[in-house]
């Protein structure tokens, strides 16, 4: 029977987040069928990952950590793929699985998966060409061979960290269709017809179990955008469907990464031990007041005053038990990795968002921890 469920990438990630979904979906009669997914790169890992696939399909998740104040500590087999492709040497199938089979197609292909390269070129759409390099040019060459088969819509689910990943993912691949003089029909099926669904995704993935496998945290949320049209690939606990993905974004953001980000701030300024790890920091009375502090009197009353402090704290309640996971070493150096660009990104929006609400908060965490950034040094 064939798979209605096309995935591009091997991750651990995507073992222990979209597919043990699909997979406790199937269990319970709640999903589209299998996953067909398929190697994009071509490190000696991912190899190695497609091989024990193809040997065996099933493969273990290990869920370890706290949650509703219960350690948890389970094996789960995951069930879900049933077929494992490497685009480089398999080509010719995957386009056959696309243009045919696939009703949804899901990707993390990581941080430089929407990289685009000069030798992919129109040349590709030819249908004796060689395989596309980058990612986004896969899927025009694969969309192509789908509109040229008269299949139907497809509902493309990017689970990359990008915001409004869905809508970036579109736009890139109809900026090269046109790049390659692709006929204006193509191009409208690309942006009209297809559905391209902006979706976050939140797990720590933590270790993988080679060759194929994950230990992987309790927490897991897929938060998807409704839109008209789309299909997904099953119906799961962890999977929420909302008019308003910015506010789960906000949330991630915010709380969770700024958190991180606050403890990084003070791992570096203090000059803390090299080895120490969020649940350290968490049993340190004097960081955990601090980052409380930070949580209480600068971001959350701005969560107050969008009418969302509920959901606010009830998040915080979740990223407390994350932080404090026994079975995590997630250390603050490598949190602090990019430190500058992160503290940007994740304390300056608190800030703005503060000033365009009029809220009379001084917050002198955050001003202070992006006063030394070089970019507000040099302004």
């Amino acid at each position: 029977m064939a798979n209605p469920i096309l995935q591009f990438g091997t991750s651990r990630f995507l073992q222990a987040h979209a597919d043990l979904f699909v997979s406790e979906a199937l269990d319970a009669g709640r999903a589209l069928g299998h996953v067909t997914v398929v190697q994009t790169t071509a490190n000696p890992e991912s190899l190695a990952r497609i091989d024990a696939l193809r040997a065996q399909g099933e493969y273990d998740v290990r869920i370890r950590g706290v949650r509703r104040e219960a350690v948890i500590d389970t094996t789960t087999r995951c069930r879900a793929i049933s077929e494992a492709l490497n685009a480089n040497t398999d080509w010719p199938t995957v386009v056959e699985r696309f243009a045919r089979d696939a009703r949804v197609v899901i990707s993390n292909t990581g941080d430089r998966g929407y990289e685009c390269f000069a030798d992919d070129t129109a040349e590709l759409l030819r249908g004796d060409a060689s395989v596309p390099r980058g990612f986004a040019a896969k899927l025009v060459v694969l969309l192509h061979a789908r509109f040229n088969a008269g299949a139907a819509p497809l509902t493309l689910l990017p689970c990359e960290l990008v915001s409004r990943n869905g809508e970036t993912l579109r736009a890139l691949v109809a900026d090269i269709a046109r790049s390659w003089n692709a006929e204006p029909e193509f191009i409208r099926y690309i942006e009209e017809t297809c559905v391209w669904v902006n979706s976050l995704v939140d797990r720590i993935v933590s270790e993988p179990i080679r060759p194929v496998g994950a230990y992987a945290e309790p927490y897991a949320l897929w938060a998807i955008e409704r839109q008209d049209g789309m299909v997904l690939p099953c119906e799961h606990e962890a999977m929420i469907v909302t008019d308003d993905l910015p506010h789960y974004e906000r949330l991630k953001l915010l709380l969770l990464n700024l958190g991180h980000t606050w403890l990084a701030e003070r791992w570096k300024v203090d000059a803390r031990d090299p080895q120490e790890n969020t649940l350290h920091a968490m049993r340190d009375p004097a960081l955990r007041a601090d980052l409380e502090s930070l949580w209480r009197d600068e971001v959350l009353p701005v969560f107050d005053a969008l009418g969302q402090g509920d959901d606010a704290r009830a998040y915080l309640d979740d990223v407390r038990e994350r932080f404090e996971n026994p079975f995590l070493d997630h250390r603050l150096a490598d949190i602090a990795r990019n430190h500058e660009q992160k503290k940007q990104r994740r304390f300056q929006p608190v800030i703005d968002l503060a000033h365009e609400l009029r809220l009379q908060l001084k917050q002198p965490r955050l001003r202070a921890a992006l006063a030394t950034s070089p970019d507000h040094l040099n302004t």
